[in-house]
């Protein structure tokens, strides 16, 4: 039940990205008088300069490997004179327009639902003066309920920084005037992993330095295998064990230097080395919030800052860099500060997805969970090989793999390496949020031949034995 005061309150939000605009909906749907203060666009960095954008140039790099495997299908393109087509090409800026072009097109529509539920937009920075008072330029803002929603942007450090020409951090590639002829990317997690297959396949040489033994060190082991050897099949040079020392620019390009000594030279660096957090500066400190040495926002599993009636959600909080997350942090804050019923934020439950070619979806806990036998859980791989809706698309990379809790059967976590993985992990999700068993998920219809079956196979497979 939502408080009696809801109506009355008044509910300032520092930053227009996911968990700021999904708040602002939560608060305004209860009549709240709600202000969303934003100073690049509404959506922030997730819609204009990240999630959507770097998304859109990967599905433009996805479309093209179609016309790859087309061939392995029989299937081949010939032009008006009947010769075959040997190679697709990208227009890079043309790519990057249309790329730029959607994100901006998403920033409207959210822009639009916020005005029609009576939000008001104001352009600029805020920081607070006071626990409930925001200064944003020369107006302040009063409020019973502050929501900072500042986000995160690019690491950068001493011995490379970005010039946005040649050494580039991953919000400032939509700008390039042609394709990188030979990328160096410096950093193998999901941002570093994802744009080097990007550019991969839209024609570029691609070097993906990783610091780590593989690529995506966090991630299920077996996934990231998948994806280093498929990175490797398609042409990628992966550089295992090699730390960056500095990134330099030369007269025609870069040169990256390793700490071991090693040169690697290319026409364009990328750098994928982490984000730091959007909060100083804007008196969180001076009015007693608590920050992390890292430089996040404390908060509690309801969004909570260490200051009454100020609340934290999203990337500035450290809690876990999704943006379904930071929407999720946004909108319990509200209806915590509002008086609604609400449920802490439960990660164990937060599927995620990696958008590589084949993507990696998870859900609940992990491999390495079972492997420290931190959780007593049965483990069941399939091979997408296997699977004849696979084998109809020409799919020969990835899997299905399932955790299910031993005795009771229930279903706790799964991993998806396929194409569209981040579909196919929307059923395990259902079963890991709900508790539900393996014979629950193996009892149910699936469609034949579908790649969700090797799913149905998997719980099959898991049914308990007496």
């Amino acid at each position: 039940m939502v408080a009696v005061n809801a109506r009355s309150s008044r509910v300032v939000i520092l930053g227009g990205g996911p968990g700021g605009y999904e708040a602002a909906l939560v608060a305004a749907h209860v009549g709240a008088d709600v202000t969303v203060v934003e100073r690049t666009g509404i959506g922030g960095a997730a819609v204009l300069t990240d999630c959507v954008p770097s998304k859109a140039l990967i599905s433009t790099a996805d479309y093209m490997s179609d016309f790859e495997t087309a061939a392995d299908l029989g299937v081949h393109l010939e032009d008006q004179e009947g010769d075959e087509v040997s190679d697709a090409i990208a227009d890079l800026p043309e790519v990057n327009r249309r790329v730029l072009r959607l994100a901006r097109a998403q920033s409207d529509d959210i822009r639009a639902r916020l005005r029609e539920v009576g939000v008001r937009v104001v352009e600029g920075t805020g920081s607070l003066v006071s626990s409930s008072t925001v200064r944003v330029d020369d107006e302040q803002l009063d409020a019973d309920v502050v929501l900072v929603a500042t986000g995160a942007s690019p690491r950068v450090m001493d011995t490379a920084v970005p010039d946005g020409e040649r050494i580039l951090t991953w919000q400032q590639i939509y700008d390039l005037p042609e394709l990188p002829r030979r990328l160096v990317v410096v950093g193998s997690g999901v941002t570093g992993a994802e744009l080097a297959q990007a550019y991969l396949g839209l024609g570029s040489e691609v070097v993906l330095v990783s610091s780590r033994d593989r690529v995506l060190p966090g991630e299920d082991p077996d996934a990231a295998s998948v994806i280093e050897k498929v990175f490797r099949k398609r042409g990628m040079e992966v550089l295992g064990r090699s730390r960056m020392a500095a990134v330099e620019r030369t007269d025609d390009g870069v040169l990256v230097r390793l700490e071991d000594g090693r040169e690697v030279t290319g026409t364009h660096a990328l750098l994928a080395v982490g984000s730091v957090p959007s909060t100083r500066g804007i008196g969180l400190e001076e009015v007693g919030v608590e920050l992390a040495p890292s430089g996040h926002v404390v908060v509690d599993r309801v969004s909570r800052t260490s200051v009454r009636g100020v609340y934290a959600a999203g990337d500035c909080t450290g809690v876990l860099p999704l943006a379904s997350v930071a929407a999720m942090q946004g909108r319990i804050a509200i209806a915590h500060a509002l008086g609604d019923a609400v449920a802490p934020l439960n990660l164990g439950v937060v599927s995620a997805n990696i958008f590589t070619d084949p993507e990696i979806a998870t859900v609940g806990i992990s491999q390495k969970d079972v492997d420290e036998e931190r959780v007593d859980a049965e483990v069941l791989m399939l091979p997408l090989s296997r699977n004849p809706r696979a084998k109809m698309l020409g799919i020969t990379d990835g899997f299905v793999k399932l955790f299910a809790q031993k005795g009771s059967g229930a279903v706790v976590g799964g991993v998806v390496v396929a194409p569209r993985a981040s579909e196919l992990i929307f059923p395990v999700t259902l079963a890991v949020q709900h508790r539900l068993n393996v014979d629950q998920v193996a009892s149910t219809f699936t469609v034949y031949p579908s790649l969700s079956g090797s799913l149905a196979e998997a719980a099959r497979r898991l049914h308990p034995i007496a």
